[in-house]
């Protein structure tokens, strides 16, 4: 189908081809150049300039330059609304930056209060436990005190008893209880 209209084509503009040749205007020249109607030619194109400049200046060129001032209005306002959204969101972005520094302090100042409460409550518990255990240790040097105080009158009452026996062994007579005691204390003396 293609190779028929291509044959159909071909066989169209030989024909058109072969008539203009054999037409007289051909024959003459270009008609553009012929200097006969050159001054008709002339009028003709003033008048077709005037007419299509006159269109062009008060139809075309009109409605193009409103086109174009709708257009950049267009662009200034979505400018204009963009610098408005810009600033609106530098707004809120310093609104977010302050909150979230004042958020910053308030937690440290509440990390702050919570650290010196508990630091003064350790303080406090500290300061309790000491004296708990000072009265601790006071009550256990008195309790020791006490014990080796009483130890020590057992050992007086045990040497002596002890002392009495090995003289009684040794002599065979029972010592005097005052003289042993004074020996048993002189003893005691020296050790301590």
């Amino acid at each position: 189908m293609r190779i028929l209209n291509k044959k159909t084509a071909l066989g169209l503009s030989a024909l058109v081809s072969g008539a203009l040749v054999s037409s007289p205007a051909f024959a003459k020249g270009l008609p553009q150049l012929n200097v006969d109607t050159f001054a008709p030619q002339v009028v003709w194109l003033v008048i077709t300039f005037v007419v299509l400049y006159l269109l062009m200046s008060n139809v075309a060129l009109p409605r193009i330059g409103d086109v174009l001032e709708e257009r950049q209005n267009k662009i200034d306002d979505n400018l204009a609304k963009a610098q408005e959204l810009k600033a609106q969101g530098e707004a809120a972005c310093a609104t977010y930056e302050k909150s979230l520094s004042d958020a910053r302090t308030n937690a440290q100042a509440a990390i702050r209060e919570v650290k010196d409460s508990a630091a003064a409550e350790a303080a406090t518990r500290q300061s309790a436990l000491n004296k708990k255990l000072q009265a601790q240790i006071s009550s256990s040097e008195q309790a020791i005190t006490k014990a080796r105080d009483e130890a020590l009158l057992g050992i007086k009452d045990i040497a002596t008893d002890v002392a009495s026996s090995v003289v009684e062994k040794l002599i065979g007579d029972a010592p005097q209880t005052k003289t042993l005691n004074g020996a048993v204390k002189a003893s005691l003396k020296e050790q301590a």
